[in-house]
């Protein structure tokens, strides 16, 4: 999973293929917990680019996006809001992957 480097960059990979932003943090314990089974997660579901966004690194994107829980996924494609997964609440690997089966495509 790359992550993000740029509100702007955000921006332009909201209106393109289908992508999942993982919002996070370094102090985030649930965050680290998830962390392992990204890996495997991405792989099931390769038609979707994963970027992580650190939460305090754009904490104004996240107001902007309305992340106040992390961690926390949101997904886009051509522009459009497809799909958001956004608690405070730990996040377990059937959960992410449901989360992502439903999204439209």
């Amino acid at each position: 999973m790359r992550n993000l480097q740029s509100t702007e960059e955000f921006h332009d990979l909201t209106k393109g293929t289908p992508a999942v932003f993982m919002f996070t943090a370094g102090w985030c314990p649930d965050c680290r917990v998830i962390d392992p089974i990204m890996p495997d997660i991405e792989k099931t579901f390769p038609d979707y680019t994963f970027i992580s966004v650190d939460r305090d690194q754009f904490i104004d994107l996240c107001i902007e996006q309305d992340i106040f829980g992390i961690p926390s996924f949101l997904a886009y494609s051509n522009g459009r809001e497809t799909g958001r997964f956004v608690s405070k609440d730990r996040k377990t690997q059937a959960e992410i992957e449901g989360f992502i089966s439903n999204l439209p495509k």
